[in-house]
């Protein structure tokens, strides 16, 4: 008790435990038996950083998340992932703990949607059905009719019957893709990812020229410009799966590059090469992703802390978006 007390006062502010560990703690094992000790699930998405990856039960994009979440038997939930990620697991496991090993492992899509904002912005079209694109806070969700996730969004979208007016939320630019897939004419958000919004054309066409043979593959949220000359565009799992399927043998990945790992697992004879933000970083890392360490990870499964808490009403209200959309993806195959 008096160590979990200790652990608390750590907490603090900060979002994540600050407690020095022995640098010869092999921080693989001491996790894997925490997990058995705890009955306890590790989900990490694929960009997390590669041990983390390595070490997790499942990996995955947001929707396979979503239904690993949902069908668990696990006490605790541990997700290597950001905060939306963690809210929704734990709107659909109420009883459950579910933690996250930092807190401020944020998503500046979720952040470029205030709810109080977005509910003003919703009360001008009373008729409007919402979608709103998973990578959104709890409090969106309440206000959502249904989710989506870029694996399933089309099948969302299509769910809808014709004559419904759609209002879809956050992100543009995801949003922009499906009106030019569907056909369906949407009131937009204005939100984007700052990751994805980062890559340079510009740098992508010479990358081009120096690897001729390499395809390009694009995530949705990126800008239209890229998706237009993309050879292929998808959700983080659609890309990985493509580039296993793929005869081609070079990749330039216009996504979060911590999905590479699992490309270089699944096809060690493929090279892909990261594509390159307008910036002069080396590469296009997402700075909420990559908050979660293997410290944190290891402080927050032995203390059980930080915890994700959720009002009975967030978590009533926002799980009816999250239940429709995994029941619509079941419906379609996905």
């Amino acid at each position: 008790m008096d160590a979990l007390i200790a652990a608390k006062d750590k907490l603090n502010n900060k979002g994540f435990l600050d407690i020095d560990l022995d640098p010869t703690l092999d921080l693989y094992e001491e996790i894997q038996k925490l997990k058995k000790e705890k009955n306890a699930i590790l989900l990490a998405h694929y960009y997390q950083e590669s041990e983390i990856q390595d070490i997790a039960d499942y990996i995955g994009d947001s929707l396979g998340l979503a239904q690993k979440a949902a069908s668990t038997d696990a006490d605790i939930i541990v997700f290597a992932g950001v905060h939306f990620m963690a809210e929704t697991a734990k709107m659909l496991n109420p009883g459950k703990k579910v933690l996250l090993p930092d807190l401020k492992a944020g998503c500046s899509l979720a952040d470029s949607c205030p709810a109080p904002v977005f509910r003003k912005f919703k009360e001008k079209y009373p008729d409007h059905v919402v979608v709103s694109y998973i990578n959104c806070t709890a409090d969106l969700k309440t206000m959502t009719d249904i989710c989506c996730t870029s694996t399933n969004a089309e099948a969302i979208i299509e769910s809808i019957p014709k004559d419904k007016p759609i209002i879809f939320a956050p992100d543009k630019n995801l949003g922009a893709y499906l009106q030019k897939k569907t056909g369906r004419d949407m009131i937009l958000w204005n939100g984007a990812c700052m990751v994805h919004e980062i890559f340079s054309k510009e740098k992508i066409v010479k990358l081009q020229n120096r690897h001729p043979k390499a395809q390009l593959i694009a995530h949705p949220e990126c800008e239209a410009h890229l998706l237009d000359i993309a050879d292929h565009v998808g959700s983080t799992s659609s890309l990985l799966r493509y580039t296993k399927e793929s005869t081609y043998t070079e990749f330039i990945v216009a996504t979060e590059p911590g999905i590479i790992h699992q490309m270089e697992k699944a096809s060690p004879n493929k090279i892909f090469y990261p594509a390159p933000p307008n910036n002069t970083c080396a590469c296009n890392e997402c700075p909420h992703m990559r908050l979660n360490t293997m410290e944190k990870l290891y402080l927050c499964m032995k203390y059980e802390l930080p915890e994700i808490h959720l009002s009975e009403r967030v978590i009533k209200e926002g799980r009816l978006c999250i239940d429709r959309m995994l029941d619509v993806s079941a419906k379609a195959g996905l």
